[in-house]
């Protein structure tokens, strides 16, 4: 599994910040580095739209709109079975409105709206 840190990532500098009335539509989440995090963060770093970014102790994986997580992708890569109940396990923490939406697929939405469906 890749360990490589992305140069290109969320966390910006005090000076880089820009404040602004707008909503964002972003989603993710934080890991605390195992090896089902290092195996999901390794297969969401292959899909587009995609930032993984590697903490000294966490793993952070965002997107914008929505990231959908599938179990049977991650089961792969890891070698042994994920289910979205162990994924949430895995997960320290996130943003935007996590969806289970069947037996193999997790999403997080960043639009509110685009959740409800699922409700």
């Amino acid at each position: 599994m890749s360990t490589q840190q992305e140069p290109d990532n969320i966390f910006k500098s005090f000076s880089e910040i820009r404040f602004e009335d707008t909503i964002s539509h972003q989603c993710g989440v934080t890991m605390n580095d195992s090896v089902e995090a290092r195996a999901i963060a390794e297969l969401m770093h292959s899909k587009p739209g995609i930032k993984v970014t590697y903490l000294p102790a966490m793993i952070r994986i965002d997107g914008e709109g929505k990231i959908e997580f599938k179990m049977n992708e991650i089961s792969e890569v890891l070698g042994r079975e994920m289910t979205p109940h162990l994924f949430e396990i895995s997960t320290s923490t996130h943003y935007g409105r996590m969806v289970m939406i069947d037996d193999n697929t997790v999403v997080l939405f960043g639009n509110m709206e685009d959740a409800m469906a699922y409700e």
